[in-house]
């Protein structure tokens, strides 16, 4: 017998795993990344949780999420939570997903590490019949963490597992899962929470902007939000200021990978040190003004020293601008255009 097993990176999906494995069942996991990580960020993140999975020894498998899964954050049935979290929605998204890959991976039935009251959104007893039912998978989602707080799932009734040993955890404390956690000898594991950056206010404000003003949500864009500072200039203009060297260079490589589109501008001041800034959109002169004024208060441009900012515009043509500038440091700038 073969589940799949949603892996989240987390503890209780690592001891889902091990749960299973202790029943006896064939485990593969899967992991759904979601579309919106800079590569360099995804990097890292798989190593993390391919590190993670090889304390079991179970197969981890990596799915890459499209242009289907922003089409569900736009508009999720069941809303968002406190920032832009559909946590509701992407869950039935994921499990819909793995029951898709069960004939694929020869897998009878799908686990998940979920914890009873662990989530006010998502992990609920009241929700889970909703997840399951939308998710096309009634009977056929085991929750080993809960096993004993849960009506008996398909598996169980017809004989294929038993979850004799299985705990009956359900809030937030963490006890249980501290002394699975010696018991199966797992010497690395990431606490719960905050892995998602939907659930991050901040990451989140900068979602619904880009939703509002675009109408829609595309993957560069998205992959842009995790960079530097954010500005709405106009309806049809912001602008992206980074914070370091690093991300300076992942917003000058965003500009050249796409210079062939008259919508972005890359700014930098003249013979000052400062950050680099990409600029989005449709922008008026007043737009164009405005980020390079922003540009120079973020550099070493001293207050009220006269200089220059250079704009190079995308397009065919890659026309150059030079606009003044006067350094300055009032906060009221920045927080005019700030997106929050």
């Amino acid at each position: 017998m073969k589940a799949l097993v949603l892996f989240s990176g987390g503890l209780d999906s690592l001891l889902a795993v091990k749960l299973m494995q202790e029943a006896g069942v064939e485990v593969e996991a899967v992991h759904f990344l979601q579309p919106f990580l800079p590569p360099e960020i995804e990097a890292n993140h798989i190593k993390r949780l391919q590190r993670l999975m090889a304390q079991t020894g179970a197969p981890l498998r990596f799915v890459r999420l499209d242009e289907d899964y922003l089409r569900m954050l736009e508009a999720p049935k069941h809303g968002y939570g406190r920032a832009f979290n559909p946590c509701l929605d992407c869950h039935i998204y994921f499990l819909r997903k793995a029951g898709e890959m069960l004939e694929e991976t020869g897998a009878s039935f799908v686990v998940t590490g979920e914890v009873v009251g662990q989530r006010p959104k998502s992990q609920y007893k009241g929700a889970f019949p909703i997840i399951d039912r939308e998710a096309g998978l009634e009977g056929l989602i085991v929750r080993p963490l809960s096993a004993r707080l849960l009506p008996p799932t398909i598996p169980e009734e017809k004989g294929w597992i038993s979850l004799d040993h299985c705990p009956s955890i359900q809030g937030r404390q963490r006890k249980i899962q501290m002394e699975l956690a010696k018991k199966y000898g797992l010497q690395e594991y990431q606490s719960p929470a905050g892995g998602c950056l939907l659930t991050n206010k901040e990451y989140g404000r900068k979602v619904e902007d880009l939703l509002r003003h675009n109408g829609r949500l595309d993957l560069d864009a998205m992959r842009l939000l995790s960079a530097g500072r954010h500005f709405r200039l106009s309806p049809e203009f912001k602008a992206i200021i980074g914070k370091n060297h690093n991300e300076n260079r992942r917003l000058f490589f965003h500009f050249f990978q796409n210079r062939r589109n008259p919508e972005l501008y890359v700014v930098k001041t003249k013979n000052v040190p400062g950050p680099l800034a990409l600029g989005c959109g449709r922008p008026s002169a007043a737009d164009l003004e405005n980020l390079a004024q922003l540009t120079a208060r973020y550099s070493d441009l001293a207050p009220g020293k006269k200089g220059d900012v250079r704009i190079l515009c995308g397009g065919p043509k890659h026309r150059r601008l030079e606009l003044p500038v006067t350094g300055t440091k009032d906060p009221s700038l920045p927080d005019r255009f700030r997106i929050n």
